[in-house]
């Protein structure tokens, strides 16, 4: 599960660093990052609730698997935003750039589920030592 988290931090750090870039920012690679944090974090609830996170991108499919009452305060249309960020935008021509308003909202809606997540997980035991 640590690793599960780290590894979203390292996406939410990259996201945010680029964001800050101004008009230099890479949109496309902050809602990339923006939408793997997302998945991290959603990965790391079902770990530390003993359920294996399956092999997808797909939050709306990672959703539905956390057990009840471990929400993340995010609709499933809200997630959904996120996937075409998992793979498209890394590609030419699979879907158009999303501009730095659409990266801006994609960090905070993972700044959210990171922040949920982080409510319900034991980050301090998780990291002591």
């Amino acid at each position: 599960m640590r690793g599960w988290i780290t590894k979203g931090e390292d996406d939410l750090r990259i996201a945010e660093h680029a964001l800050a870039l101004g008009e230099e920012c890479p949109s496309d690679m902050v809602c990339f990052h923006a939408q793997q944090c997302a998945e991290k974090y959603l990965e790391a609830l079902l770990a530390y609730h003993g359920v294996d996170p399956p092999r997808t991108h797909d939050l709306t499919e990672i959703l539905p698997l956390l057990p009840p009452g471990v929400g993340v305060d995010r609709g499933v249309d809200e997630l959904a935003e996120l996937n075409p960020y998992a793979v498209d935008v890394r590609y030419p021509g699979l879907s158009p750039d999303p501009g730095r308003e659409e990266a801006t909202r994609a960090v905070e809606t993972a700044r959210q589920v990171r922040a949920r997540a982080q409510s319900v997980l034991p980050m301090q035991e998780l990291f002591q030592g």
